[in-house]
């Protein structure tokens, strides 16, 4: 089986993901996207002839970001017509997934070279929600217009699901507190000691004129205090009605855990911020690589993908993480550092309390509670932010992982080569 090597990661910057806020809103997705992929182009001195796939994730695959954004990208950035592209949506999980399956492409002696990543304009995707909401186009939740499949497996707003497990598991608010402010903490330190600059590649426009080159989202004068003041975020949602028959996301969860006291915990100190980014690897089989002299950074050792209670949702990465290490043959003692999603503060203190993680192992730069969730993009992110931190280190593997909609998480173990 061939090695399926990472050459080079680059993302680039977070942009505040709110409408007309953030420098990326009104930039066009492919141009983002196609932004990075020059980038891999560029600094790899790539014949892009040789690309034999991008294989992008975008999980809101519509309006401007609909279209098969791979290959529209591909050719965006200067890309040979030759090299073709495929988009695919498994929500949060889209970039990690794209990087997994170019990894097995590769591996399996399929193809040699692949473009793997994500974009997501979350700015943009928000303004088109809430003009569908206000048309009455759209239903506020995961699978609320499916009776059939609410039903048998209710699916409730992520934010309540969050504040759910948080009541579940009794992790209070001071915890979750906690953790926001420590995830701002390490991402300015990071962003200080120019930790993200390797892999960080500005956003200019059409005409070369600078867009954004520094990370928009972080409050690194966030306070234990200031999170304290903050009003829950998610209380207005778990009490909306859904429909005429009174049903409500605490509702849906109560179907199945008609027991559990939901409390609202979570705010926006403790949640993922939406932002707009992309950012994308580069791919090769040893062979290719010895024949053309890139010098590869890391591997591929193993990935995996669980699915878990639709219902709770946000609980999938413990054991994704269990599945893939499974698979690759190590235990937690052989992971050096670890890369969690924080889509909720819950999600990662979970992780740390089921599997028992040294804090000083896990998100050590922050995550995107202070940086940000550009959903589809996110995972190629965090492969890329824990490479460079393992070779800041001289540390060997990282496991990333994150939590997806519809109760689901990949999970994917790198090794420095």
């Amino acid at each position: 089986m061939s090695e399926a090597l990472i050459i080079d990661a680059v993302r680039t910057p977070r942009g505040i993901g709110k409408p007309g806020k953030g420098a990326l809103t009104g930039m066009h997705p492919q141009h983002i996207a196609a932004t990075v992929l020059a980038a891999l182009a560029r600094r790899n001195d790539l014949n892009t002839g040789d690309v034999d796939d991008v294989i992008w994730g975008t999980s809101a695959q519509k309006g401007l970001q609909g279209g098969d954004m791979g290959r529209m990208a591909a050719l965006d950035a200067g890309y040979d017509v030759r090299v073709s592209g495929v988009t695919l949506d498994r929500f949060c999980g889209s970039g990690l997934t794209a990087v997994s399956l170019a990894a097995g492409q590769i591996r399996a002696g399929m193809e040699e070279l692949i473009v793997a990543g994500g974009c997501e304009m979350t700015s943009q995707i928000a303004a088109m929600q809430a003009a569908e909401q206000a048309a009455g186009l759209r239903s506020p939740g995961l699978g609320t217009g499916n009776r059939r499949l609410q039903a048998r497996y209710p699916q409730s707003h992520q934010g309540v699901s969050a504040d759910a497990i948080a009541s579940m598991e009794g992790i209070g608010r001071e915890a979750l507190d906690a953790f926001g402010v420590e995830s701002q903490k390490r991402a300015a330190r990071a962003i200080a000691n120019g930790w993200f600059d390797r892999s960080l590649v500005p956003v200019v426009d059409e005409d070369g004129k600078l867009v954004l080159d520094k990370d928009e989202y972080p409050r690194p004068d966030t306070t234990l205090e200031g999170l304290a003041a903050l009003k829950p975020a998610f209380a207005q949602f778990a009490d909306m009605p859904l429909d005429k028959d009174g049903t409500t996301f605490r509702k849906l969860i109560n179907k199945v855990y008609p027991d559990l006291k939901i409390e609202s915990l979570h705010h926006a100190g403790t949640s993922s911020g939406n932002v707009d980014g992309a950012a994308a690897l580069l791919l090769a089989s040893g062979s290719y690589a010895r024949r053309h002299g890139l010098k590869a950074r890391a591997r591929v050792i193993a990935s995996a993908n669980v699915g878990d209670d639709p219902t709770l949702m946000l609980n999938a990465p413990v054991p994704a993480a269990r599945k893939v290490l499974a698979r690759a043959g190590l235990t937690l003692k052989d992971i050096d550092l670890f890369e969690v999603n924080e889509a909720f503060a819950v999600v990662v203190e979970k992780f740390i309390r089921d599997l028992d993680i040294d804090r000083e192992r896990i998100n050590v730069n922050g995550g995107a509670i202070a940086l940000g969730h550009p959903i589809g993009a996110t995972g190629a992110m965090l492969i890329g932010t824990v490479l460079d931190e393992l070779e800041r280190r001289d540390a060997k593997r990282a496991l990333v992982t994150m939590c997806a909609a519809g109760g689901m998480a990949p999970a994917i173990i790198i090794e420095r080569v």
